[in-house]
C-alpha cells in the first residue's frame, strides 16, 4: 500500500511447470544429439502403465495413466498424418512455417508441507429437507462450491436444488489451509462427505421406520421430533504422506495426475507472429465430479499456460537497455504485459477427459484439475520451436539451437534467421532472459 512495487505470489503450479518445461528441453536436446525424434526418445523413457514403477524420490505410481494419455493423444490428433502434412506445407512455403509437437505431463497432488493437508466442513439439515454446507475452501470461480454441493447431494440422496453453500468464513470452519495445491476438492469434498456420513448414520433408524418412500423432508422432520442431531462437523486429513528430506525419499503426494497434449502452430517468420491452429488435449481427472467444470479448467489452464510459454514476458531495465530505468519493471500493465486474448485460443480446440480410470484415493474416485493441465501448454512452445527450426533449415542453419521461453514474437522472429536478420544478429543470438 505504501510503494509502487507490484505484489508477487506463486503462479499456477508453484514451480512445477518450470521444472517440467526444463526437463522437456533436456529431452529435446538428447533427441537432437542422438539423431532421433523427440517422440521416439519419450516413448523409450516414459513410465509404463502396466509396470509398478516409482519416481526418483521413491513414490510408487499407482494407476499410472501417462502412457495411455500420450498414446490416445497421438491417435486422436492423427499425429503421424499431420506431421507429414506439416513437412509438405513447409516445403512449399518459405516465410510461413508450421510446427507440431506433443508433450505429456505428470503432477503430484498434496501440499508438500504435511500439516496443511487437513480440511473441515460443517453440514446442517433443516426440517424442510434443505441442506446448508460450509467448508474451508475459497470459491474463486473454479467451481469448488458447485462440487461441494454435488458431494453433499449425492451423499444425502437429495437433489442439488436442496443444497445451499454458505460463503467461506472462519467463524464456521476455522484454521483452514490455503485454497491451493489443487487439493481443495479432494480435501473439502472428503470433509463434506464425512459430515454427511455421520448424519446418515443417525438417520438410519428414522429411514427404517418411515420406509423407502419417505421424502428427505419427512425424514428430516421426523428426526427433529425424535431429537436427532441434524448437524455434523466433517474432518479429513490426507493419509500416508511422508518424506525424508535427508535422503530425498518418501511419499509426498496422495496421488498423481496425468495428461498429454498436441499443438499445431503456423508462424509468420517475417514478423514472429503465430496462430495456434489446433490443440488436442486429454487429461486424467479420475471419475470427474463435474465434467463441464473440469473441461473448463483444462481449457483455461492450457490457454493460461500458452500465455506463460509464448506471450507473457517480464522486461526489466539494465545498463544495456537505457530506454528503461535500470532495475525498473517495464511491463507493469496491460499496455506492455500481454496476456492471451480470444484470438490466441486454438482455432480447433479439442479437449477430452480420460475414461475408465477411477482414483480410489479421493472423493468419489475423482482427481484434482486445477494445476495439472497447465503444463500441457508446453507443446505450444515446442511446436513454435519446430516451426522456427524449419525456417532456419531453409536459411542453411541446421542442428540444435537454443530457444528460451517465453517464445514471444520477437524471439520467434530472431530464431527464424534469414537474409534480413543476418546483417544485424548472429544466427545463434540468445535474447536477454526474462527475470
Amino acid at each position: 500500500c505504501f510503494t509502487n512495487t507490484p505484489s508477487n505470489t506463486a503462479f499456477r503450479g508453484f514451480g512445477g511447470p518450470q521444472g517440467m518445461l526444463l526437463t522437456e528441453m533436456v529431452l529435446e536436446r538428447v533427441a537432437a544429439e542422438v539423431g532421433r525424434s523427440c517422440e521416439e526418445v519419450r516413448a523409450v523413457n516414459m513410465y509404463k502403465d502396466a509396470l509398478e514403477e516409482e519416481t526418483h524420490y521413491g513414490q510408487k505410481l499407482e494407476n499410472c495413466a501417462v502412457e495411455r494419455c500420450y498414446n490416445e493423444v497421438m491417435s486422436n490428433a492423427e499425429y503421424d498424418k499431420r506431421r507429414a502434412a506439416v513437412v509438405e506445407f513447409n516445403k512449399n512455403n518459405r516465410y510461413r512455417k508450421r510446427g507440431l509437437a506433443i508433450t505429456p505431463t505428470k503432477f503430484g497432488i498434496s501440499f508438500t508441507a504435511k500439516f496443511m493437508n487437513q480440511a473441515g466442513a460443517l453440514v446442517h439439515i433443516y426440517t424442510d429437507g434443505t441442506v446448508l454446507v460450509t467448508h474451508g475452501g475459497v470459491e474463486m470461480g473454479q467451481g469448488l462450491h458447485t462440487k461441494m454441493a454435488q458431494v453433499a447431494a449425492t451423499a444425502l440422496g437429495v437433489g442439488i436444488s436442496q443444497v445451499y453453500i454458505a460463503e467461506t468464513n472462519t467463524d464456521k470452519v476455522p484454521n483452514a489451509s490455503p485454497t491451493a495445491a489443487s487439493a481443495s476438492s479432494d480435501m473439502y469434498g472428503a470433509a463434506v462427505l464425512n459430515a454427511c456420513e455421520q448424519i446418515n448414520e443417525r438417520l438410519k433408524p428414522i429411514k427404517a421406520k418411515l420406509g423407502a418412500d419417505a421424502s428427505f423432508k419427512d425424514i428430516a422432520n421426523a428426526a427433529y421430533f425424535d431429537r436427532v442431531d441434524l448437524s455434523a462437523h466433517g474432518w479429513y486429513i490426507t493419509p500416508d504422506l511422508f518424506f525424508d528430506f535427508a535422503v530425498g525419499k518418501g511419499r509426498p503426494f496422495n496421488y498423481l495426475c496425468y495428461g498429454a497434449a498436441c499443438a499445431e502452430v503456423e508462424v509468420d517468420t517475417l514478423t514472429g507472429d503465430f496462430q495456434l491452429l489446433r490443440a488436442d488435449l486429454i487429461m486424467d481427472v479420475g471419475t470427474s465430479l463435474n465434467p463441464a467444470i473440469d473441461v473448463g479448467q483444462v481449457e483455461g489452464a492450457f490457454v493460461q499456460g500458452m500465455g506463460w510459454v509464448a506471450i507473457e514476458e517480464l522486461v526489466w531495465g539494465d545498463k544495456e537497455h537505457k530506454w528503461v530505468k535500470p532495475g525498473s519493471l517495464f511491463t507493469r500493465g496491460p499496455g506492455t504485459y500481454k496476456i492471451p486474448s480470444a484470438n490466441d485460443i486454438p482455432v480447433d480446440f479439442r479437449v477430452s477427459l480420460l475414461k475408465n480410470n477411477p482414483n480410489p484415493r479421493a472423493v468419489y474416485s475423482s482427481k484434482a484439475v486445477g494445476e495439472p493441465p497447465f503444463h500441457l501448454a508446453a507443446c505450444v512452445f515446442f511446436a513454435l520451436k519446430d516451426a522456427a527450426k524449419n525456417a532456419r533449415t531453409d536459411a542453411g542453419h541446421t542442428g540444435f539451437f537454443q530457444f528460451d521461453s517465453p517464445a514471444t514474437p520477437e524471439r520467434i522472429r530472431m530464431a527464424c534467421t534469414d537474409s534480413f536478420t543476418a546483417p544485424f544478429a548472429d544466427p545463434n543470438l540468445r535474447p536477454k532472459q526474462s527475470a
